[in-house]
């Protein structure tokens, strides 16, 4: 499986919430690495201002069907929606 696109969230969460946040990436990691069609690779990536996870595909297409699944909107988004400080931002990256 090689990497061909990144689905990246960019979460805004305090300091506070950030433990609980990681631990919710931790918990469904695994699931989305071997449920998820075409998922190649995720990351959580930690910055002062926000909180990122970058999520590897084999294709943009696959990518934007991980958004639909349930495992992403009934797992994923409703343990992390109570921790936002404000809407998260999703981009779709093809890799060059």
């Amino acid at each position: 499986m090689k990497t061909k696109a990144y689905l990246e969230i960019t979460m805004y969460v305090s300091n506070a919430n950030r433990p609980a946040a990681a631990g919710v990436y931790n918990k469904y990691k695994q699931a989305f690495l071997d449920d998820i069609e075409g998922a190649t690779a995720k990351e959580l990536l930690i910055r002062d201002e926000d909180v990122q996870v970058l999520h590897g595909f084999e294709s943009a297409e696959n990518a934007n069907a991980y958004l639909k699944t349930e495992l992403f909107n009934n797992d994923v988004v409703r343990e992390l929606s109570p921790l936002f400080d404000k809407a998260p931002e999703i981009k779709v990256y093809t890799v060059a």
